[in-house]
């Protein structure tokens, strides 16, 4: 989650308050509209006179979208002290989860998820809070914004990890149920569709990394997390090391592939990792790849919301379409569970197309 540091300084021999924030265009727009906060190019923050700021106008302003830090701000009320007590908690849960050697990307989602659920009942200390409380919360927040099943997942992933864990409170962890699963189809696209896209790009490095993510069926960090030495051209294996779960896996890599990441690596001699961004020996970033597809699918002329995982849903399902069994599927995919996979069964035309439909006897 976003966060945002409120103090107290002095501007033009006026006491105000400040609002230490990051270019976020979301944050300046509730700090411009909502709070009619002004901009003082010498304190290099948004700021309020004292008089004219409201702290539970602010905390009501940025609920659910960012932590708002208030430990600047002289004679705590008690609301702000359970302000307070949430950064402390988000951070005793961070340690733990970090001890258990979660993922980043996990300790954020969980992290996140918890100071959404603390911040909604800042006006209730963490030890009384109880499965009603959870309940509450999911129809009074989650559901009254139509957040994803996915997202109530999260939370309830998080909330059991947290007071089971850590608070070991009067919540009964074994209590609190999930929802239950939506069964979506993944989107998959035509090798025709795929094929477009991947030749898109007319910058190399673009190109390798579009189409390694589909050849090989990889995740997004997967590819980014790539080291040179992960090539192994002589095997004809792709190493993918550390992936969700913390598995390592192979990966079998065509000629055609290792054709094209030479050609790309004779290109741009990265230092460390296979893709790098505009600093050697750096990681390409998320945010760039997103966009490198972004401009392929617009080149390509497509109106789909094409994602990453859309070749690695594609591939899957190419390879189960041309005859490959689905436990080696599973393997490839890095799979824990065979009905993870199963679900491109769903999706696979081989089948379908063999289907009559009852209608054409009639």
């Amino acid at each position: 989650m976003k966060s945002i540091t409120i103090k107290v300084d002095r501007h033009r021999d006026e006491q105000v308050v400040c609002f230490i924030v990051e270019k976020d265009i979301q944050l300046i727009e509730i700090l411009k509209a909502k709070l009619k906060a002004r901009w003082s190019a010498t304190k290099k923050s948004w700021y309020l006179p004292v008089s004219q700021f409201n702290l539970d106008q602010t905390v009501e302003a940025f609920n659910g979208i960012a932590w708002v830090d208030i430990k600047g701000l002289p004679h705590a009320s008690k609301e702000e002290k359970s302000q307070i007590d949430t950064q402390e908690e988000k951070e005793r849960f961070e340690k733990w989860l970090k001890y258990k050697r979660y993922s980043p990307n996990t300790i954020k989602t969980y992290t996140d998820a918890l100071v959404v659920f603390l911040n909604f009942f800042n006006h209730k200390p963490v030890s009384q809070l109880t499965n009603d409380d959870v309940v509450l919360f999911v129809n009074q927040y989650i559901l009254k914004q139509k957040f994803s099943f996915s997202y109530q997942n999260q939370i309830v992933n998080a909330l059991k990890l947290y007071f089971r864990e850590v608070r070991k409170s009067k919540i009964e962890v074994e209590s609190l149920q999930r929802p239950r699963r939506e069964h979506k189809l993944p989107n998959v696209l035509s090798k025709e569709e795929v094929k477009a896209i991947l030749q898109a790009p007319t910058n190399i490095k673009h190109r390798a990394m579009l189409s390694l993510i589909y050849a090989c069926g990889l995740r997004r960090s997967e590819l980014l997390n790539l080291k040179i030495g992960d090539v192994d051209s002589k095997r004809h294996m792709l190493i993918i090391r550390n992936a969700k779960g913390y598995k390592d896996r192979q990966v079998p890599i065509s000629d055609k592939t290792i054709e094209m990441l030479r050609e790309y690596y004779k290109a741009y001699k990265p230092k460390i990792w296979l893709f790098e961004g505009q600093k050697r020996g750096e990681k390409y970033s998320e945010e760039s790849l997103a966009k490198v597809l972004k401009h392929a699918v617009k080149k390509a002329n497509f109106r789909k919301p094409v994602t990453l995982h859309w070749l690695r849903h594609s591939y899957a399902t190419h390879l189960l379409e041309a005859g490959i069994d689905l436990r080696y599927i599973q393997e490839l995919l890095g799979h824990r569970s065979s009905k993870t996979t199963e679900i491109y069964t769903h999706v696979s035309q081989n089948s379908l197309h063999k289907m009559k439909s009852p209608f054409d006897d009639l």
